[in-house]
């Protein structure tokens, strides 16, 4: 938390002593350099800034925790599990810019094209802070390249977040609660195909949550990754439980349900990116689906903490 801030601050005395330099210079071809050298610090500086004051938006309880993603296709075949396909793509660049680290944990192709689900952990510093903003159900309008006659169709692919829980926390299952399922997990073919039962699926049957695990060639590991999984996903349907019945209080919309969106990918008549939530736009959809999500987190952010303060 501090170091950021030492940086911007050294950075700022650097542009200081940078100036004093080009005034000082006689050459007017050094003078302009030096001042060439000072705007290209300021715009580093910039960056900088706008990255604490992200920062200074996370401070929910569970914002630091990695998190674990999963995608899933709506109904539509074929069109959906394109749009989960490019999902998947969009979050996973944003992840490299950002600096997290991605591990698949569980894959299912679609039929024709794309994906019917994935899964993945998500590591890094406040992971889940920056990507609680894409939980909910995420809507494309374009024209379909499977159909012959050139139509235009709307795809939904839902995507949920949940955080990482720290070792200090317990959520206790009884076994009893749990369904365990094992089947071959998917792999590249020859020598790499999986020829044992390894990947875990569990069910925990009072709430019908579904986890899987294939990201490990021991059954043991995915069995241990699929129930943090699970104890990750429990604990924050808990937590999203208790915060809508506190927004009830206050005439909130409260949970997102699939059939609501939260944000609208439109390619055709035209291009626009837009939020339901904040309201935030954006023309450049390429840019958007190759992961520059920064204006729609932090326009989230800004919602969440003026949402806080209300309540």
């Amino acid at each position: 938390m501090v170091e950021p801030y030492d940086a911007v601050c050294s950075q700022l005395e650097d542009v200081d002593i940078l100036l004093e330099l080009a005034e000082a210079e006689t050459s007017e071809e050094d003078k302009q350099a030096a001042f060439a050298e000072a705007e290209e610090t300021v715009g580093k500086i910039e960056k900088a800034y706008r990255g604490l004051e992200l920062r200074s938006l996370l401070g929910e309880e569970m914002d630091s925790c990695n998190a674990y993603v999963t995608i899933n296709a709506g109904a539509g075949g074929t069109e959906s599990c394109d749009w989960a396909g490019m999902l998947s793509r969009m979050f996973q660049r944003f992840c490299e810019q950002k600096g997290f680290k991605f591990t698949l944990l569980d894959s299912q192709d679609g039929e024709e094209a794309g994906i019917k689900s994935v899964s993945g952990l998500v590591e890094g510093s406040y992971a889940y802070g920056t990507l609680k903003s894409e939980r909910g159900v995420h809507r494309l309008v374009r024209i379909s390249p499977f159909d012959a006659n050139s139509r235009r169709h709307t795809s939904f692919a839902a995507l949920d977040v949940t955080a990482e829980l720290d070792e200090d926390i317990e959520v206790e299952i009884s076994k009893a609660d749990i369904r365990e399922d094992t089947y071959r997990a998917s792999g590249a073919g020859g020598q790499h195909v999986n020829k044992t039962d390894s990947a875990i699926r569990l069910t925990h049957i009072p709430s019908g949550v579904v986890v899987q695990c294939q990201a490990e060639r021991s059954q043991h590991n995915n069995r241990a990754r699929a129930m943090k999984m699970l104890q990750s996903r429990l604990y924050e349907m808990e937590m999203e439980k208790q915060r809508s019945e506190r927004e009830k209080l206050y005439g909130d919309k409260g949970a997102i349900a699939w059939g609501s969106q939260i944000r609208s990918y439109v390619m055709q008549p035209y291009t626009l990116v837009k939020d339901h939530r904040t309201n935030s736009e954006a023309g450049n959809i390429n840019g958007v689906l190759d992961g520059d999500l920064d204006q729609f987190v932090e326009a989230y952010l800004k919602y969440r903490r003026k949402e806080n303060e209300s309540t």
